[in-house]
């Protein structure tokens, strides 16, 4: 058994300090105490920093990594808005043969790993070549991706999602043309291959859906539900955008949120992205049905997308998990801090949560994980895998912070450069460059 000594680990009932962990060969956590083992000559490397559990990005799309920075300028006296940026996004996905989208892939995993981030769900729908042909293999670039995950030691959930129409009862543009699967069956084939390709990682595992009610027919948004595995996670995007909640109503005579919730038996097993514009009758019954929402504060923002009303929504019980998606932030404190300042704005008053920090880490693990296909009981618990993000103890504003500020002081002060390393299985999977030149702390 490899074991660690932190300064500090974060448990749902407050600080470990010190804390001892010891993993098994799998990566298992067998030992987890404030006292040293008992076990005679055990070598414990010791690392002073904080380790909090590694964050969980439930929504990327890699590929749009590859055009992060490049839609931020158009021609003065036009409108920019989310449909001008979706033909930027187009123009990208053109260009992307498998060798490429790997490489990208690769990149945005390991910068995720530098960011903290133990863990991500694919939302995948690059499925064919630029001519809209399958690849003889139709996991072809799910395979890409499961490659690039093992390449840079990422956690992956890979979430081939089902996508048929080019908006609500429109034939695709032409630029789809590399993202569609004419039926379901076509679907459920891509699907299976999907499965195939996560058996190539140790660390993968797979989740299905379909893209949102715009791209899929109504019938056949039900049929992928009935038809498609039961045991895993269902992701599908919704409600992302104001003009689709105005062609739900004039196509399918209810708003995306409203409809999802009239004709599906939604439970913790849904993962619904943005939800951006819902009435309140939607977020309370959202919230009450035991779905989860996949929320993007980075994309967002960027997109112009709107503010989702998390007040009305966690007062609810609603539940709630955070991700990339575009990856134009990447930061997982980022995007909490923007979770909690949007509601600060749109309610002019401050601590919308009476322990901000503590609500943030909490919904998003547990949804995060959720999303993956995974329940863990604790952060961190026997028999669970060693995944965390450890800062660095010495860093001013936490080396100030006592225990009863120390989480606050990590979620709204701290940045990437505070981070010692990030663990995946026990193992690390990102090393700063002072763990590497033994600068720190960190000793056998």
């Amino acid at each position: 058994m490899v074991y660690y000594r932190f300064s500090s680990l974060l448990l749902k009932d407050g600080w470990l300090s010190p804390a001892y962990v010891g993993v098994d060969e799998q990566g298992l956590i067998g030992y987890l105490a404030s006292q040293p083992p008992a076990e005679a000559g055990a070598a414990v490397q010791t690392v002073a920093g904080v380790a909090l559990p590694g964050f969980q990005n439930a929504h990327s799309h890699a590929f749009q990594y590859g055009m992060a920075g490049q839609a931020e300028q158009h021609a003065p006296g036009t409108r920019d808005d989310f449909w001008s940026w979706r033909e930027a996004m187009y123009a990208c996905a053109e260009t992307f043969s498998p060798e490429q989208n790997e490489q990208v892939a690769t990149t945005l995993y390991r910068h995720l790993l530098r960011n903290g981030y133990t863990s991500v769900v694919e939302f995948h729908y690059l499925h064919h070549d630029p001519t809209g042909r399958p690849y003889t293999n139709l996991g072809e670039m799910g395979e890409r991706l499961v490659a690039a995950a093992r390449t840079a030691g990422i956690k992956i959930t890979l979430v081939p999602v089902f996508y048929q129409k080019g908006d609500f009862g429109r034939e695709p543009q032409p630029r789809q043309r590399r993202f569609i699967l004419p039926t379901l069956d076509d679907y459920l084939r891509l699907l299976d291959a999907n499965r195939e390709a996560v058996k190539h990682y140790e660390r993968a595992s797979l989740g299905f859906g379909v893209h949102s009610l715009r791209a899929v027919e109504a019938g056949d948004v039900l049929a992928t539900h009935s038809q498609g595995p039961a045991d895993l996670p269902f992701h599908l995007h919704a409600a992302e955008q104001t003009l689709e909640v105005e062609r739900s109503l004039a196509h399918l005579g209810a708003r995306p949120v409203e409809w999802l919730l009239d004709n599906l038996p939604l439970n913790d097993r849904f993962h619904l992205v943005h939800c951006t514009h819902m009435t309140t009758d939607e977020t309370t019954r959202l919230a009450r049905s035991g779905a989860q929402v996949v929320l993007c504060p980075g994309t967002e923002g960027n997109l112009g997308d709107g503010i989702f009303p998390l007040v009305e929504y966690a007062e609810a019980g609603g539940r709630w998990s955070i991700g990339t998606d575009s990856h134009i932030s990447l930061n997982p404190l980022e995007d909490l801090r923007w979770l909690d300042y949007g509601q600060r704005l749109i309610h002019r008053r401050r601590n919308i949560f009476a322990d901000g920090a503590s609500v943030l880490v909490d919904k998003t693990f547990f949804a995060g994980h959720k999303a993956a296909g995974r329940t863990p009981k604790d952060y961190f618990a026997l028999g669970q895998p060693l995944d965390a993000v450890v800062y660095d103890s010495s860093h001013p504003l936490l080396a100030q912070a006592g225990p009863q500020h120390l989480l606050p002081a990590v979620v709204y002060t701290a940045d990437p450069s505070a981070i010692l390393g990030t663990l995946v299985d026990g193992q690390w999977a990102y090393w700063a460059e002072e763990l590497k030149q033994g600068k720190t702390a960190l000793r056998a």
